[in-house]
């Protein structure tokens, strides 16, 4: 099975990766959904926009006690690396993440399509203009512009808020010119992003599946289901993609 999702790659014109919550499961972020989820233990309604336009203060002390407490300090690993490997190699065009968690960005990945946004920056509600998260004090909440004194707010998709421009067009474009999807660690229960390999499936697309478990795409859109955590499956996939090019 390694053998053969290695010489897809290799062989491919245009190979996107696709990634959910479970390749930085590894790094210490536990997803949101799941027996273990995120929204077992804090209400989603923290993460609502109406919700937080009226209360960014209650909102803003869980954002900063579960992404800049708790996982401020989360490193990329393996699979992270492997594909930022991939690309630099030209072997990979890019990678369309559903995570807010910029670890691709850290790990050396160039082109990546952030479909939920990121917590790498924060937008004031007023002006719109952007910071990068780093340089603003969090220890007064909620955070304010400098320019205008208007609210900032993490700049990734709440609940409420559509998809972010370019990564959205730029996602189902991928969908379409791409001949061959990986999939790392998404489940497929995330509308709309769920749709996107299924319509890269239908435009032709072969598709790469690395899951701890089986996903809404294994039974319906998957060719290669490589079963086991995305360390260790992307390990075994770059060892057997540099035995190929020896």
């Amino acid at each position: 099975m390694f053998t053969k999702a290695a010489e897809m790659i290799i062989s491919s014109k245009r190979c996107i990766a696709f990634t959910g919550a479970g390749i930085s499961v590894e790094s210490g972020i536990p997803p949101f959904r799941g027996k273990n989820g995120l929204w077992n233990k804090y209400d989603p309604e923290n993460f609502d926009i109406s919700y937080f336009t009226r209360f960014p203060e209650k909102s803003w002390q869980i954002i900063k006690e579960l992404f800049f407490d708790l996982f401020g300090n989360v490193k990329p690993n393996a699979a992270h690396y492997a594909l930022a490997e991939l690309e630099q190699r030209n072997l990979l065009h890019g990678i369309i993440t559903q995570n807010v968690d910029s670890l691709h960005h850290e790990a050396g990945s160039k082109v990546v399509h952030e479909f939920h946004g990121s917590f790498r920056k924060l937008v004031c509600l007023k002006c719109d203009d952007k910071i990068n998260t780093d340089r603003v004090n969090l220890d007064k909440l909620p955070p304010l512009c400098e320019k205008c004194n208007g609210i900032l707010k993490p700049d990734a998709v709440f609940f409420g808020e559509s998809i972010p421009e370019p990564a959205h067009s730029k996602s189902f474009f991928e969908a379409d010119k791409a001949d061959l999807f990986i999939l790392v660690g998404t489940t497929g229960e995330v509308a709309p992003a769920n749709m996107i390999p299924k319509i890269a499936k239908h435009e032709g697309a072969q598709i790469i599946e690395i899951n701890t478990e089986k996903s809404a795409y294994t039974d319906s859109v998957t060719d290669i289901f490589l079963q086991g955590k995305a360390t260790i499956m992307m390990e075994n996939l770059m060892e057997e993609i540099d035995e190929i090019q020896k």
